[in-house]
């Protein structure tokens, strides 16, 4: 026991100055920012931590005792993330994600991109087929709660007044009905698509197409009645950015799926 404590104390004694220069120089960091030391300090900083941490391996294999262990660890974490830590500001991180690191990633994974597009083009396509060639198909490709009236039973008066001639107090009512509920479908859809890639995506193909046929079924209502243009134009009011945000999703679940 007196030999262990004898060669706890001559260990602390022959490095214990270095302990304290790094701690000091630590503490001032840790307060007042990186920048308050001098160039010879920051130099110097990186030796000292590469000593802590040697003394540390040291202290490990000889078995010293724990509250010198204790310290050295703490003293090692301490130095690691002034010497290794971000030091860049919330702003400049936030302005770096936006301006390289997100669009990088996205060009990292356009393949998958492009196949998301693909089979939510795919979907709407064979939902405005189906539904054009046989208009029962409507009610299994989309709610009426969804469709709000606009079914293949209204005439083209009724559909024009659901896209431009509502009351605003009724339009504000059913857009926000609409939204919350097209909302709720798509970020269900992003979740999904994003946790089911692990079953090397087919999953996330599946609702990709599957998301798809409820629009490609309200389409094909309104150009029976020769409203194609305006129901794109309506639908690119809110679907572009859900749907674009639909794709990025399904984006991660692809790459996930491998």
């Amino acid at each position: 026991m007196r030999d262990s404590l004898l060669k706890s104390y001559r260990f602390r004694r022959e490095r214990e100055n270095h302990w304290t220069e790094l701690r000091e120089l630590i503490d001032r960091a840790e307060r007042r920012g990186i920048k308050s030391l001098s160039a010879d300090q920051l130099f110097r900083i990186p030796g000292l931590y590469r000593a802590c941490m040697s003394s540390l391996s040291v202290a490990r294999n000889i078995s010293l005792d724990a509250n010198l262990l204790s310290y050295l660890e703490s003293l090692a974490t301490r130095a690691y993330f002034v010497v290794y830590g971000v030091r860049d500001r919330f702003g400049a991180l936030a302005r770096q994600f936006f301006q390289r690191d997100f669009p990088a990633a996205v060009r990292a994974t356009s393949g998958p991109i492009f196949l998301a597009f693909v089979l939510l083009m795919a979907g709407i396509w064979t939902g405005w087929a189906v539904t054009a060639a046989d208009s029962a198909w409507f009610e299994a490709f989309i709610s009426a709660e969804m469709a709000s009236g606009r079914t293949p039973q209204a005439s083209r008066e009724q559909l024009e007044r659901a896209l431009f001639d509502a009351a605003p107090r009724d339009a504000s009512a059913a857009f926000l009905n609409f939204a919350a509920m097209l909302f709720d479908n798509n970020a269900r859809v992003g979740i999904l698509c994003f946790a089911l890639g692990a079953l090397f995506g087919a999953p996330v193909a599946l609702l990709m197409f599957a998301n798809g046929l409820p629009a490609g079924a309200l389409f094909a209502v309104h150009a029976q009645h020769g409203l194609t243009v305006e129901i794109l134009g309506w639908q690119s009011n809110h679907g572009t950015t859900e749907l674009l945000a639909m794709n990025q999703c399904a984006r991660p679940g692809f790459h996930l799926g491998g």
